[in-house]
């Protein structure tokens, strides 16, 4: 459960940031209001999963699901670039995660 805890406070990051970009320096209530809750929310869940999983594992894979679903956000909702080093970046956060989970004692 906890690790299902922790890929819905990484999905919430993803909402949050996507949130901050669209409140467009927070000048927009509603994106703004969004990107609260799912902040709120996300932390919430992230410090909950951490109650059984050990700091590292958590951090890490809550902040690379933020950081690969932002991108992943960027590229197919804003329209940001998809170069070929820049998915292979991501890709790297990708796999790190899944050594992450793999390795971490459950």
């Amino acid at each position: 459960m906890a690790w299902f805890m922790l890929l819905v406070a990484g999905l919430l990051e993803v909402v949050w940031a996507f949130a901050m970009k669209q409140s467009e320096g927070f000048t927009r209530l509603v994106p703004t209001l969004v990107m609260a809750v799912a902040m709120v929310g996300s932390f919430v869940l992230l410090s909950i999963s951490m109650r059984s999983l050990p700091l590292g594992s958590a951090y890490m894979v809550w902040t690379g699901i933020g950081a690969v679903g932002a991108f992943l956000v960027g590229i197919v909702v804003l329209g940001e670039a998809a170069s070929v080093a820049r998915i292979a970046a991501a890709s790297l956060i990708v796999v790190g995660l899944v050594l992450m989970k793999v390795s971490t004692p459950s």
